[in-house]
């Protein structure tokens, strides 16, 4: 969805082959629709489309990532950790991914997703 500013080595699976470290979770959605679109995050940053939310204390704001499935079905692609929420930060789920539209969260769903810290 967000594009890299550099280019992101992958393995067979779609997982990146360089990376700090590695976390497997439950991963939601939140969109734009629900008017969260260019508001300021925790971060201080706008939310858009390739800025997630997260633990802080887990995955620090600006860490860079990538987020997709274990099988490499599934690809958010690039993100950056800029924004929280409750459920977050207690532990109910690991990232919450932003969309533009409501209907794509409607269609995410809820994922088991690999999220890798690049930096």
């Amino acid at each position: 969805i967000s594009s890299s500013p550099y280019k992101i080595k992958l393995n067979h699976k779609g997982q990146p082959v360089n990376y700090k470290r590695v976390y497997n979770g439950r991963a939601t959605a939140y969109s734009s629709d629900r008017g969260y679109a260019g508001t300021m995050t925790a971060s201080g940053r706008k939310a858009k489309v390739g800025v997630v939310a997260v633990n802080p204390k887990l995955i620090p704001y600006g860490s860079e990532l990538y987020i997709v499935s274990s099988d490499g079905s599934y690809a958010y692609g690039y993100a950056i950790a800029g924004d929280t929420g409750t459920a977050l930060m207690n532990g109910h789920c690991l990232v919450d991914l932003f969309f533009e539209h409501y209907e794509e969260c409607l269609k995410f769903g809820a994922k088991r997703l690999n999220v890798y810290v690049l930096n």
